[in-house]
């Protein structure tokens, strides 16, 4: 297919008292590369293009086929709250209606009917209050699709994939093994390759420990984990270097060197990322059998409403869906 191929996505609101709403009301007032359709519940939407004075139309997809899209409005598919949301105050009612539009999503890229989902940001803790057990959306559409996943970042021209994902710092280490790295580094290799196009992907792997162990002085995990994994698979033909020192290793002059960074944890690896890119970065997760890309951001509840939420990472995850699924489509 061409370059001029328009590629079908599906956007999930998020959770309805957070500035979900508010993106997808936002970006509907601009032109998009592709024909968008929001998974929402309808009146909400309406609700919160009021709050914010923003015009908007929306057209139901139950009767008619996905277009185009035109600013200032939305092809949407109603998902009915449980209970009407408020701007800025979480209930716990609405937490299944919140993963009724993820699971709806889900089934649409399928089945082939979208070619790749964005997500708007969720509430971790509202769900829990629910009495369901979610750790994110990543954790989440890994189980809906089965799949074995890695969690990447792409911004600040870097992207930053992890080998753990949303858990407390003391639980990393143990997280660290032999047969999870292994896994991680083939998915992010085999999705460099077919989604975005990089012929020999070369990937920097940040050490766990100060100075990547020290020589086994600050931590074993190097020694004992990580570097037989690399030497495995630097043995099949993968470009890898590392482990690194994590201090050192986000240096310009480094990052130049690779197309991507494995970083161990979360907070390894994020916060550079986003102190480089906030407010215009996209979070990917790769292994998925459809194409996924997220805000870098939470739900800000203080600015649901207010008409102050930044639509630039929503725009930017669009855009790089748009990216993948044109990809894909060459394949």
């Amino acid at each position: 297919m061409s370059e001029e191929f328009v590629p079908t996505l599906v956007l999930t609101a998020g959770e309805p008292a957070g500035i979900g709403p508010d993106l997808c009301v936002q970006i509907a007032q601009r032109p998009l590369s592709c024909k968008l359709v929001v998974i929402a519940d309808g009146d909400m939407l309406l609700e919160r293009a009021r709050q914010l004075k923003l015009p908007l139309k929306l057209i139901d997809i139950a009767t008619v086929s996905p277009a185009q899209h035109q600013p200032g409005s939305l092809q949407f598919l109603h998902i009915p709250l449980t209970e009407p949301a408020v701007a800025g105050k979480l209930n716990c009612a609405n937490a299944r209606y919140v993963l009724a539009t993820l699971q709806h999503a889900v089934t649409a890229c399928q089945t082939g009917a979208m070619h790749g989902m964005v997500t708007a940001p969720v509430h971790k803790g509202v769900i829990n209050d629910a009495g369901i057990q979610f750790s994110g959306h990543t954790e989440y559409l890994a189980e809906l699709t089965q799949s074995a996943v890695v969690m990447m970042l792409v911004g600040g021209n870097m992207r930053v994939a992890l080998a753990t994902t949303h858990l407390p710092l003391r639980d990393v280490a143990a997280a660290i093994t032999a047969e999870g790295i292994e896994s991680k580094l083939r998915i992010i290799q085999r999705d460099l390759v077919t989604r975005f196009n990089i012929a020999s992907p070369r990937i920097a792997v940040a050490g766990l420990n100060p100075h990547a162990g020290e020589s086994g002085h600050l931590g074993r995990e190097e020694i004992d984990v990580i570097i037989p994994v690399l030497d495995k698979l630097r043995s099949e033909g993968m470009q890898l270097a590392g482990p690194l020192p994590a201090d050192t290793l986000f240096s310009p002059v480094q990052l130049k060197q690779y197309d991507c960074v494995f970083a161990m944890y979360h907070d390894q690896g994020l916060p550079v990322l986003k102190h480089a890119s906030f407010g215009e970065g996209v979070n990917i997760t790769l292994g998925l059998p459809i194409i996924r890309t997220s805000v870098d951001h939470g739900t800000a509840l203080e600015l649901a409403g207010t008409g102050r939420a930044n639509a630039g990472s929503l725009l930017t995850a669009i855009e790089a869906a748009v990216q993948l699924a044109r990809n894909q489509a060459v394949l």
